[in-house]
């Protein structure tokens, strides 16, 4: 289908090269042209302004200007009428005809619908959730998991070849501790005599799975690993953790293609290949503390071994960073620019990370490196999702398993449903803490945007059932018995596939949520005025209105896809 405001911009660059060969504008070089729909239904479908861009560039009157490119406007199928509205708008309107028609139009196209070609011949990788396997998915993590694969099914929808993919840190001293609190947990179902760490014990894991892995382990094996380190603890949590990740994942309709091994990077020696390149270019050096320490931090360091830095200063950050500790252990920073310079190699025009907002400086250490590097980062974004409050009766939970306070996503999803916590964590810009109202999320009213939207579908699927048992049929139904109502919800519909081009463009997913939103808005009060299966209805305008609400279901089941959420049937 057509992007109105691409071909409306066509129409408009040739409208202005025609007003130039005829003398009636000065040449000058056209600016982008954007289109609009305007502030008022009246004044037509799309409004463009162009003209006010160009009174430096031409010395007239922007009402003039608009004027001369409204008498040059080309013939279209799809624009019925040009007006000119001071002080300079050029207002179009749409054909009754040619909307009509884009009844059938979406029906054919299907679940394709909107299918751009934006990305057409270029790999976009969207890398999210990259949850460290030491407990169970927690909701913070929850919304960056549906952003990115919300932004993964847009970016298809766009025409990109899409990876998503799932950084598995099995890395580090946090992993070594998560081994050695399952061994504690496995000789406690033992009955060995073994002390439980304190409360506030920060190197060891407290959640209850690790006391069911440790079941399932003495279950497995017995007593064969009394005598075992760390290490075989550490694989098997491993294991069972990601495992249960991967199926709360799948819960809410989320299926990683890539599961990028941490571990791998220490294997082939990529992380110690990139400390080494780094430091042949003059960008680490090895001190107590950092050259541009303040006072504060060699306070905190005074008397310790030295460290290596990277000189990310010089880079623009406002401190040197370190990457090797003093027991030449790495930070996160070292792998994570190794991972990143593997992302690159791989060839992807599109690389997207998904974070929290306990990254924001992370991720902008590991560009610096990569820059230091001699890489190039302009394909590479960043998407920081800030934080997720519960709320309850109107106040905050503070989220404790012990005071029986939803915590973790497989939880979030059994209080409220997979959908709902689809919706609700996409529907807000990701820089912009949330608020989750568990109230409001199991409501089953117009309240609640998830069931609002998803009723606009189970009434398009109502009606085509109960057309099925009278025998209505909308074949060859004539769609010019279709009313102003009907193609003004038309006109909405047609909005998704800008929409799905600017959330693309600019990366912003949660577009989709509130055009799906404002389409519902624009759909319900139709429904409820325009009868389908009345006695009152002729035969032919009622095949011409369940054909409409045929289209309708068509771009209800697009937008809810590319949210990751269900069409159902029934409610």
């Amino acid at each position: 289908m057509k992007l109105l405001p691409t071909e409306i911009a066509k129409l408009v660059t040739q409208a202005i090269q025609a007003a130039q060969a005829a003398g009636d504008l000065p040449a000058f070089d056209i600016p982008a042209i954007e289109a609009r729909p305007p502030k008022r239904a009246e004044q037509g479908d799309y409004a463009v302004s162009v003209a006010m861009q160009l009174v430096k560039a031409t010395g007239l009157n922007p009402f003039l200007i608009a004027t001369k490119i409204s008498h040059h406007f080309p013939q279209s199928d799809f624009i019925s009428a040009v007006e000119v509205l001071h002080p300079g708008f050029i207002n179009l309107r749409l054909s009754k005809d040619w909307l009509n028609a884009q009844v059938d139009t979406i029906i054919a196209e299907g679940e394709n619908l909107f299918q751009l070609e934006l990305g057409a011949g270029k790999r976009a990788q969207v890398e999210f959730v990259s949850a460290n396997p030491t407990g169970p998915l927690h909701v913070g993590r929850s919304r960056g998991a549906i952003v990115g694969d919300s932004l993964a099914r847009i970016l298809e929808a766009a025409g990109y070849s899409v990876e998503r993919e799932y950084y598995f840190n099995n890395a580090g001293v946090q992993m070594q501790n998560l081994g050695n609190s399952l061994r504690v947990r496995y000789l406690q179902a033992l009955g060995q005599p073994v002390n439980s760490p304190d409360a506030d014990d920060k190197t060891f894991y407290h959640g209850d799975y690790l006391i069911d892995f440790a079941k399932e382990l003495v279950a497995e094996q017995g007593n064969a690993l009394v005598d075992a380190d760390w290490q075989p603890f550490k694989e098997y949590a491993e294991k069972k953790m990601f495992e249960r990740i991967k199926t709360t994942l799948a819960r809410v309709n989320i299926h990683h293609d890539v599961y990028f091994n941490e571990n791998s990077l220490y294997d082939n020696r990529a992380v110690w290949d990139t400390f080494e390149a780094l430091k042949a270019r003059g960008d680490v050096y090895e001190a107590v503390y950092a050259e541009n320490a303040t006072e504060e931090d060699i306070a905190k360091i005074k008397g310790s071994e030295p460290a290596w830095y990277f000189r990310s200063t010089k880079y623009g950050d406002d401190k040197d960073r370190v990457l090797l500790k003093s027991n030449k252990e790495p930070t996160y920073t070292l792998p994570d620019i190794a991972y990143h310079l593997n992302k690159i190699a791989r060839g992807f025009d599109v690389m997207v990370n998904v974070l929290g907002a306990d990254h924001g400086a992370q991720y902008k250490v590991v560009h610096y490196g990569l820059t230091a590097l001699g890489e190039d980062i302009s394909n590479i974004h960043v998407i920081i999702v800030q934080l997720v409050r519960m709320i309850r009766d109107g106040v905050e939970l503070k989220m404790s398993t012990r005071q029986g306070v939803y915590e973790t996503l497989d939880e979030l999803i059994d209080q409220t449903s997979a959908d709902a916590v689809r919706y609700i964590l996409l529907a807000r810009s990701p820089d912009s803490q949330l608020d989750f109202d568990l109230d409001l999320a199991v409501k089953q009213t117009n309240e609640n945007p998830v069931y609002y939207i998803q009723y606009a579908y189970v009434r398009c699927a109502g009606i085509m059932r109960e057309a099925e048992v009278r025998g209505v049929n909308d074949d060859n139904a004539n769609l010019s018995l279709l009313g102003d109502s009907e193609r003004a919800f038309l006109r909405k519909s047609l909005e998704l596939g800008e929409t799905i081009e600017f959330a693309a463009t600019k990366l912003e997913p949660h577009k989709i949520a509130f055009f799906a939103l404002e389409l519902a808005s624009a759909f319900h009060p139709i429904f409820d005025n325009v009868r389908v299966l009345h006695s009152e209805v002729p035969p032919d305008v009622a095949s011409a209105r369940l054909r409409f609400f045929r289209a309708a279901q068509v771009v209800f089941k697009r937008a809810l896809d590319l949210m990751g959420m269900s069409a159902p049937e029934k409610m």
